[in-house]
């Protein structure tokens, strides 16, 4: 197989992987059909069947794309010289997203909360990335001196799932924007 038609079976795959999560984020899993997810990603729903046989692996490959942005997100993170600034900048991101999440909710964790109900293994697939989120989070903190870490990481995101929750009751990313800025304020406080 030469290169680019290699290239484009990966970019077609990834695309429907993207659209996948956007959709069923928007949707849900379970109210979302594989012809909703073709037409998303701007490709003919038979060939979705050529990547994807069921929509359990397209639940599978959106899973894929948030673990994939979330590494992206922490690449980004990465950057920034202090722990606590990567923090922040976590944040700010979250509230970046304050519009959608009043729509929709947290990608991830509306993705996580729908797969609990459901008796196949792939919310502890979603935990995974989670997790990834988590451990990155207590990095940071054990970084920042802090031998309470662990409980911190847990804490943080905590705080954003529940202000993603409130947000999207609520109608309202104002929620999330005076949670930000009261976030900010405790990682600088244990920062200092």
């Amino acid at each position: 197989m030469t290169d680019s038609v290699e290239s484009k079976r990966v970019g077609k795959r990834d695309r429907l992987a993207a659209a996948a999560a956007r959709v069923f984020h928007e949707r849900g899993v379970e109210k979302t059909t594989i012809a909703d997810i073709a037409r998303a990603a701007d490709v003919p729903v038979g060939n979705v069947y050529y990547y994807f046989k069921t929509k359990d692996q397209l639940v599978q490959a959106a899973i894929g794309a948030h673990g994939q942005g979330l590494r992206n997100v922490i690449a980004e993170l990465e950057q920034r010289q202090a722990p606590a600034d990567r923090l922040k900048e976590l944040v700010r991101g979250w509230v970046g997203e304050r519009d959608l999440a009043a729509r929709f909710g947290c990608p991830a964790g509306t993705l996580a909360a729908e797969l609990d109900k459901r008796d196949d293994g792939l919310d502890r697939e979603m935990a995974v990335v989670m997790r990834e989120l988590i451990d990155w989070v207590q990095v940071q903190f054990a970084a920042m001196g802090r031998s309470d870490a662990a409980e911190l990481a847990v804490a943080l995101v905590a705080a954003y799932q529940g202000i993603a929750l409130l947000t999207n009751t609520f109608r309202d990313p104002e929620l999330m924007v005076a949670e930000g800025r009261r976030l900010e304020e405790w990682i600088d406080s244990l920062a200092a």
